[in-house]
């Protein structure tokens, strides 16, 4: 009787009385204490008021069916796919859309769905590598801001493949605790990627130079982010340095002149695709023409082997030892011995790789008087801290003049790399300076 009436009024009443009759009616539905053939009637002139042309009326119901278990399925699923205003609650949080639903919703929905979608709570793996592989950029965002979703790696790694060039994903993924290396180094590759865009875009660079000083930076990156790599992580990060074509000589050579035996040795597992224990005693076997079998069957290029044979017998004579700055980057006399050995082979096929051990020089150089500076005022901080706790005045300091800081005290300005140091500490334009740390030698 009530619902015969109700259907004969919303005939004539407006938008705004039916969208309120009609909240009343669902309401009525889910906790009133309706007969079955109240029930029934109920649902069929909710049903008729599917097509209704107000989205006011139909947004009504969407808005009180959205987190009810005891909604009709047929009226929840026809109003998640009405348009985005009235669908948005039921995509949001409706119990009663499996996943199969969701996924069929999303590839036909519009972003705005696409990311109420994504937000849902427990949001499920299978619906999670859905979005991930088809949804775009800001439903991809919005499921990386979903705590309660349960993202699987692969699915990350796509979201990294797909949009790893936009800053917003790449802050969200980087602070993520649980983030493997391997993907952290995609989004170091996709961030160079993008500066090397940028700078071309903008004209500061050619099409070529800005894609070689990207590459080698990027390099330079990755062996610092492998410094810090758990070793259980290591070899999944060089298996994803092979597949993505980045696992180069160049880079390997990088990693072995830091002192980051771990990364040259498991460098050469990825590639060679022997046992690591084999690997390991090849590498540190006396013996050379195991390492020499080694190193062919990586399939690395034969101009490079003076380097890395040069690079091990300077490791196996100890001068690693009591050298600062972890293995993260380039030792200076590692480098110098090794652009020295090369140097004296004399060969044609060996300019790119002169070239490139002599880049590593200037940078060993210029790390190393960073790091020899930083200590000097480090120092010198201590000392003053000192003498003011002792109540020293600053006479103290008188003499203590330019002398201190003569090119002698560095020990190593008068040994034939000072000319280059100093080109290269030469002021950048504004253009180039990201890129001083892989200036390029002609």
């Amino acid at each position: 009787m009530i619902v015969r009436q109700f259907l004969q009024w919303i005939r004539h009443a407006s938008a705004g009385e039916r969208a309120e009759a009609t909240s009343a009616l669902a309401r009525a539905y889910l906790h009133s204490d309706l007969s079955n053939d109240d029930l029934a009637a109920a649902e069929g002139a909710m049903i008729m008021l599917l097509d209704d042309p107000s989205p006011l009326v139909r947004g009504a119901l969407a808005q009180v069916f959205a987190s009810a278990q005891k909604a009709p399925p047929i009226i929840v699923h026809a109003l998640a796919s009405d348009q985005p205003d009235v669908a948005l609650p039921l995509l949001s949080r409706s119990p009663l859309l499996s996943d199969e639903d969701l996924v069929d919703l999303f590839a036909a929905s519009q972003t705005e769905a696409q990311i109420a979608i994504a937000g849902r709570p427990l949001l499920s793996r299978p619906l999670a590598a859905a979005i991930a592989e088809v949804g775009a950029a800001d439903s991809c965002l919005a499921l990386l801001e979903n705590a309660d979703a349960d993202i699987p790696l692969f699915s990350i790694d796509r979201i990294v493949e797909r949009f790893g060039h936009l800053s917003a994903i790449r802050e969200n993924l980087v602070g993520r605790p649980d983030l493997p290396m391997a993907t952290r180094q995609a989004l170091l590759a996709k961030l160079s990627q993008t500066l090397a865009g940028f700078v071309t875009a903008r004209q500061w660079l050619g099409p070529e130079h800005a894609e070689y000083a990207a590459r080698e930076a990027c390099e330079k990156a990755t062996v610092a982010l492998a410094a810090e790599t758990p070793y259980d992580e290591i070899g999944d990060l060089m298996q994803h340095l092979r597949r993505s074509g980045q696992l180069t000589a160049g880079m390997i050579l990088r990693g072995l002149l830091s002192g980051n035996v771990v990364l040259f040795e498991e460098a050469l597992t990825e590639l060679s695709g022997m046992p690591l224990e084999r690997v390991t005693g090849y590498i540190h076997d006396k013996n050379i023409s195991g390492f020499g079998a080694l190193y062919a069957k990586a399939g690395l290029p034969d101009t490079a082997y003076p380097a890395f044979r040069e690079a091990i017998a300077a490791m196996r004579d100890g001068i690693l030892v009591g050298e600062p700055g972890g293995v993260s980057r380039l030792k200076r006399r590692m480098v110098e011995r090794v652009l020295a050995a090369c140097a004296r082979e004399r060969r044609d096929d060996m300019v790119s790789l002169l070239a490139l051990l002599r880049r590593f020089a200037v940078e060993a150089a210029r790390e190393e008087a960073r790091l020899f500076c930083d200590d000097l005022v480090a120092n010198d901080l201590a000392d003053q801290a000192d003498y003011t706790d002792h109540g020293q005045s600053d006479d103290a300091y008188a003499g203590y003049g330019d002398s201190h800081f003569a090119p002698d005290a560095y020990g190593y300005v008068d040994d034939g790399h000072f000319d280059d140091y100093e080109a290269a500490r030469q002021p950048s334009s504004p253009m180039t300076a990201p890129y001083d740390d892989v200036r390029m030698v002609a």
